[in-house]
């Protein structure tokens, strides 16, 4: 992906500068693995594990990987929101492009990929249903779950609102912005504002809502806990990347990929506090289906720092070392968005196909994901040959 970084003034595309940055393309790719990793070991964790088969370390990755890889989707798709505005004078361009590129995916998918990966569940539920009369139901009756594919509505409704920011005034972010090169002397400054501005927009919203309540209207679904934590996240990189990302927090000659070994540590002790409060609620408050106040809050609390201090040191180590070069994750790049499209299910039927053998957690999961991701990618090349479907994939 080519990224412009406008000048000051906002100026138009022909004297702007063009800056390859590997580094953010190999950073969205690893999210994908990283996605495709989260759903094959879910199964498989010792707690609520689904299958006869059970690791705890699969309860560490998903610990890790719900805490934060959504909100850092959200964060690289800001990143890039004004430098696609800068070379899209014509109102409602933005909305159009956002609409072929995510509208209809979601819509597709929703009416074909979800329904498909959810029958893998039906069945094990009740193994006589037809899919027909499945497929009937989840549509007309519901519920009509959108999977990890909520991502895509929500994120065209973040750039909708952000498109009209920009058209309101492209300096409405410039606070943001400023705050943002602070961060490449001092990027505990701008980590620490962005845990502070998370948490306190997260911590209310969790203590309202709970972890567990979701916004849905068919298939359009959102945690509704999280519903600020990612709007958070969608502004904050649309901030960074409003004028001169490669002045900012993000730069590559910035302290904070200097740092990158420093902030994978920070993350370590919120994360190892997420696992304390765990051990308190099943240890002492026996898990209880209510939650005290103050639990929720600490916990709240220990997400929203993990999180800002886990994304940035995955951003750090890749702006450190994945600049240039060849990397394993390169091969990937340009299919990453249809494998995220099409892995559900994939991932859920395979599941579903190793449940009465006898094999390992580590065996399964490892199959799941090395099958899943094969399949995804043939399935997204093979649907690259349709034509006209290299605008949406």
């Amino acid at each position: 992906m080519t990224v412009t970084y406008p000048t000051t003034g906002g100026m138009t595309a022909n004297a702007a500068s063009h800056v390859r940055d590997l580094s953010l393309d190999r950073t969205r790719t690893f999210l994908t693995i990283l996605v495709l990793i989260h759903h094959s070991v879910i199964p498989y964790t010792y707690f609520g594990h689904t299958d006869p088969s059970s690791f705890i370390g699969f309860d560490c990755v998903v610990l890790a990987t719900d805490s934060f890889f959504m909100a850092m989707f959200f964060m690289l798709s800001g990143l890039f929101l004004w430098p696609s505005l800068d070379h899209r004078p014509k109102f409602g361009s933005l909305a159009r492009d956002r609409l072929i590129r995510l509208g209809i995916p979601f819509v597709i998918a929703a009416f074909t990929v979800i329904p498909i990966a959810y029958y893998a569940l039906a069945l094990r539920a009740d193994p006589t249903e037809s899919f027909a009369k499945f497929y009937e139901n989840m549509i007309t009756v519901g519920p009509w779950p959108s999977g990890p594919l909520w991502f895509l509505w929500v994120l065209f409704i973040f750039s909708v609102i952000g498109g009209a920011l920009y058209r309101i005034s492209r300096h409405s972010l410039d606070p943001i912005n400023h705050l943002a090169k602070l961060g490449y002397k001092s990027p505990a400054l701008f980590i620490g504002t962005v845990f502070l501005v998370t948490a306190i927009l997260y911590v209310p919203s969790r203590l309202y809502y709970t972890s567990t309540y979701w916004f849905e209207w068919g298939p359009f679904a959102v945690q509704a806990s999280r519903v600020l934590l990612y709007t958070a996240y969608f502004f904050i990189g649309a901030g960074i990347g409003a004028c001169h990302p490669e002045q900012s927090v993000l730069g590559a000659g910035g302290k904070l990929a200097q740092q990158w070994w420093i902030w994978l540590l920070v993350a370590l002790v919120p994360y190892l506090g997420m696992w304390g409060l765990i051990g308190i609620k099943r240890g002492i408050l026996d898990n209880p289906d209510d939650l005290p106040m103050w639990y929720e809050a600490s916990y709240s609390v220990a997400l929203t720092a993990f999180s800002a201090a886990i994304i940035f040191a995955i951003l750090a180590v890749f702006l450190r070392f994945r600049r240039g070069g060849w990397s394993l994750l390169d091969p990937l790049q340009h299919d990453a968005y249809g494998i995220f499209l099409v892995h559900y299910a994939y991932m859920l039927w395979l599941q579903y196909w190793l449940y009465d053998y006898d094999l390992p957690a580590i065996v399964k999961a490892a199959i799941v994901f090395t099958l899943g991701l094969l399949l995804s990618w043939a399935t997204t090349y093979l649907l690259r040959k349709i034509p006209g479907a290299y605008r949406v994939l």
